[in-house]
């Protein structure tokens, strides 16, 4: 079960970053049923792969970071998400998923939005 609430929490967090971040997007149709049913998938994917970098990445970058979050008094946890998401895009590029990052900017509001979203989920399904 555990399992399934991370899998929903990662998808609707990217969903919802792509949602609010013109530099964030999936390809294909822009609304309607058409977009429903050709994005579910994609949005599935980016939220395995994100969950797949931030289990197996983010630690280990984190640890090689550590000067640098401590001289930022924390501030480089941002730039390491946002990198991560980055990373995720260009992944899902390379299996051929139709997800962008369009640069640093949209990646630090994206990850923002998506560590919120997921922090929401994981406190309203009491799962942690």
């Amino acid at each position: 079960m555990r399992l399934l609430t991370w899998l929903f929490a990662n998808a609707v967090a990217v969903a919802m970053a792509s949602w609010l971040i013109p530099g964030i997007w999936f390809g294909g149709p822009t609304s309607g049923q058409a977009e429903l049913e050709h994005k579910w998938l994609p949005v599935v994917l980016v939220g395995i792969i994100l969950g797949v970098v931030t289990s197996f990445v983010k630690p280990v970058v984190k640890v090689l970071s550590i000067p640098f979050i401590i001289l930022t008094l924390g501030l480089f946890l941002f730039v390491i998400n946002a990198l991560m998401l980055m990373l995720t895009g260009w992944i899902a590029g390379k299996g051929s998923i139709d997800f962008h990052v369009d640069g640093f900017w949209p990646a630090l509001w994206g990850s923002l939005i998506i560590t919120i979203v997921t922090s929401v989920i994981g406190n309203l399904t009491d799962d942690r």
